[in-house]
């Protein structure tokens, strides 16, 4: 029987945060019978990006993959909250992945990767979506990246 996904979150030494509340008028996520669509992810910390700037100028490769990361663990929450509980979602069909970056800057595949191994440590080869990874000028509250993802739950 599978690892259920609560189970590999923890034996990675990792917990979901509090879903971020929306910084509009929209939901954080929106269930359309078995599909959960979540609003763009970004990291915050005192309602400020953290970090904050563009990939490859004020924020590395790494640290960019990191907060790709985070953001989408933060997703995961907010998906969990609507859901019923993070072992509901059954598998992950679609993951955008905007890279604010420098000029210049092409490898935000790279960043895109941050959000899709986490996914795939957690959910499997369910957690493995249809990906794009793309480069913009600037994001929400100057956030080096952004997510969006649709879920399918149980």
């Amino acid at each position: 029987m599978p690892t259920l996904p609560s189970v590999r979150l923890r034996e990675l030494g990792l917990e979901l945060p509090e879903p971020a509340a929306p910084a509009g008028s929209y939901s954080p996520a929106v269930v359309d019978g078995k599909h959960v669509w979540l609003s763009g992810q970004i990291v915050t910390h005192e309602g400020k990006a953290r970090p904050s700037g563009k990939v490859d100028r004020d924020v590395d490769l790494a640290g960019a993959k990191s907060v790709a990361a985070q953001a989408t663990l933060q997703g995961l929450a907010a998906i969990a909250r609507v859901a019923g509980g993070l072992d509901r979602i059954e598998r992950i069909l679609r993951v955008t992945v905007f890279v604010a970056s420098s000029e210049g800057f092409t490898r935000q595949h790279e960043v895109g990767n941050g959000s899709t191994e986490l996914l795939i440590a957690l959910f499997g080869e369910n957690g493995r979506p249809s990906r794009v990874s793309v480069g913009v000028v600037a994001l929400p509250l100057d956030a080096p990246v952004e997510i969006d993802l649709l879920a399918q739950v149980a």
